[in-house]
């Protein structure tokens, strides 16, 4: 039995010296990591009044991982239990004094047949947060299981732990210690009677259990503290384990070793276009591209060699999980270019089409005829153009002297692009002053410099871009040459007709079809009318095109809600993620925008975001 003496001062005796700084205080804005004696663990954040408490017991699966998803957490070691006593009453009050109170919480698993959270704590005194608790227990996504409905309830009693565990402390002793103790039991329909996890089904039972935890601790905390902290949000995770980290990398890793978009592009656009107009639109040649550099059967072994499955973080365990599938998806569609199945895959990574962003398309193209003047006046070349990014690349320098970026200008390019923060230009290419101005905002203002910007994340998937990140990035693209005033009826009917295309696309239609529904029915000259219908059936069939009009009427949508544009441009991600990216920056996991584009200082920015934010129609924008 340790004796009842300062036990810091015990732990101190036996640490390594490294650690000892670690012991004596509990500095603001520090962590203690720490292998405790006796089988035990700490993971503390010195900013966090909230300590998740866990005995390792055997045949327990997963229900540790419960414990670790918050941003404190003790595991309790299989001996010694005095020890661990007195460890909890010393660490309560030095945290209580730090915060005014503590909040310890008691996570076991319950029999194997239950289907009910148990919460066992003081209502009468916590009533707020414990309700908070029961509610957000009741109604996590993951509460109907084979059948039946998972239920909360609290149970108002002096025990805090089930009849076959001993008591830490008694009530009394906490509360001298100037902490609470809950007991949650938490029915383990997450694995079955054999022990073994239903691992789908665990990870989405983590992530609502997290929730409803940190959202019950903070009505505490808000209350009875005086910590700071701001939202629920911050009570999760702090730190990525360096295992996290290596998957990461190994996600990054297989996406760099190949560049999806250039490898779905055709090498003989120009040849093509040329026999199409030749032979007045009706010869078309067939499509070439680059040979593989990859094979994509050992990049998808790879790919399921990551275990994203043991991420206790839910947030990231899920980013990375849906990363994961697309990136299947890509590597099973550049196996199938050409082919019909190409085109099926490209239905399911993109979406489809909703039948409103049809509507905005159709409507910008019967009120907005194309300028043919405006196709006369090209004055500006690829090299032109290349060194007006360079100039862009000087302003983003002013903002972060490391930032770099090169462009390329290439003749088997058929089209602008940046692809890992490099500019690619067709060495053929020509436009006017005002398009300049727009595509400088939209390629190096918005795709660069969110690859800068998530390059300087913790996470690198935040500069290679999350599952279904297109539509925010193109939509911040097309919205960014509104700023600047370079947006063109041109330019919004091009995005309009590439909606029109990928209808068609789905509805059966073939090259020349689509070709004529764009340049007799919708007015489009035969350059952009071929330029559309070409990168609409490259690869077999390829709707990423679409996402440029729907990304921008969401894009719309969100900002008429109140939403914040600076906080799209920390890294490449979908709309859907913003709630999980705001998670982790409360948690400080990730990091505000590095540098932002030249278009937030134009003078009539604010006056055009308020247009924006009053849900401006898209014929409104040119």
């Amino acid at each position: 039995m340790i004796p009842k003496t300062n036990i810091f001062t015990t732990m101190k005796a036996m640490a390594t010296p490294e650690k000892e700084l670690l012991l004596n205080d509990l500095q603001p804005g520090e962590r203690t990591i720490m292998e405790l004696p006796f089988g035990g663990y700490l993971f503390l954040e010195h900013d966090v009044p909230f300590l998740i408490i866990y005995r390792n017991i055997p045949n327990d699966k997963a229900t540790i991982r419960l414990a670790r998803t918050g941003a404190s957490y003790l595991v309790i070691g299989k001996d010694n239990f005095d020890y661990f006593r007195e460890f909890i009453k010393e660490l309560t009050e030095k945290m209580s004094a730090l915060f005014g109170s503590f909040i310890l919480m008691e996570i076991y698993s319950g029999p194997k047949e239950s289907t009910q959270f148990i919460i066992r704590g003081p209502s009468h005194k916590l009533p707020v947060s414990l309700e908070v608790l029961r509610a957000e227990l009741d109604k996590m996504e993951s509460r109907r299981y084979g059948g039946q409905l998972i239920t909360a309830k609290i149970e108002q009693t002096k025990q805090r732990q089930p009849e076959t565990q001993q008591a830490f402390c008694s009530i009394e002793e906490i509360k001298e210690c100037g902490g609470t103790f809950i007991g949650l039991e938490i029915p383990p329909v997450y694995r079955n009677p054999e022990g073994e996890v239903y691992p789908l089904y665990f990870r989405r039972f983590q992530n609502g259990f997290s929730k409803a935890v940190h959202k019950a601790v903070f009505e505490f905390i808000r209350v009875q503290t005086s910590s700071d902290i701001e939202s629920f949000a911050a009570l999760g995770r702090r730190k990525i384990h360096e295992e996290v980290f290596k998957i990461d990398r190994g996600l990054t890793e297989i996406e760099s070793s190949f560049q999806f978009l250039l490898l779905v592009a055709p090498v003989n656009i120009q040849a093509m276009r040329e026999c199409f107009f030749k032979s007045n639109f009706e010869k078309l040649l067939a499509y070439h591209y680059r040979l593989l550099p990859i094979d994509p059967d050992i990049l998808k072994r790879k790919l399921y060699d990551l275990r994203i499955d043991e991420i206790d973080d839910p947030a990231i365990s899920f980013l990375f999980d849906e990363k994961r599938e697309e990136i299947d998806q890509q590597l099973t569609m550049l196996k199938e270019r050409g082919s019909k199945n190409f085109f099926y895959r490209s239905v399911r990574l993109y979406q489809g089409l909703d039948k409103n962003i049809v509507k905005e398309a159709e409507m910008i193209l019967s009120s907005i005829s194309e300028n043919t003047l405006q196709e006369k006046v090209k004055t500006l070349d690829a090299k032109a153009f290349a060194n007006l990014a360079m100039e862009e690349f000087d302003f983003f320098r002013t903002q972060a002297p490391d930032y770099q970026c090169r462009v390329h200008i290439r003749e088997d390019v058929n089209v602008m692009m940046v692809s890992r923060g490099e500019l690619y230009l067709p060495e053929d290419y020509t436009l006017t002053d005002s398009e300049a101005s727009a595509l400088i905002q939209h390629e190096v203002g918005t795709h660069a410099l969110t690859f800068y910007n998530g390059s300087q994340q913790p996470l690198t998937q935040l500069s290679q871009g999350l599952a279904d990140y297109d539509p925010l990035q193109e939509g911040i693209a097309v919205l960014s040459e509104y700023l600047i005033g370079g947006l063109t009826g041109n330019r919004l009917r091009t995005l309009a007709g590439r909606v029109i295309a990928g209808e068609a696309l789905l509805n059966g239609a073939e090259f020349k079809e689509v070709f004529h529904l764009l340049y007799v029915k919708h007015g489009f000259s035969k350059e952009p009318a071929f330029n559309i219908t070409s990168r609409i059936f490259q690869g077999g069939g390829f709707l990423k095109d679409i996402i440029y009009l729907k990304g921008l009427v969401e894009l719309r949508d969100y900002l008429r809600d109140g939403g914040n544009l600076e906080f799209l441009l920390a890294g490449k991600f979908a709309l859907k993620h913003v709630p999980m990216i705001k998670d982790l920056t409360a948690r400080g996991l990730l990091q505000p925008p590095k540098i932002k584009p030249r278009y937030l200082q134009q003078l009539d920015f604010k006056e055009r975001m308020a247009k924006m934010r009053k849900g401006i129609s898209l014929c409104e924008m040119v």
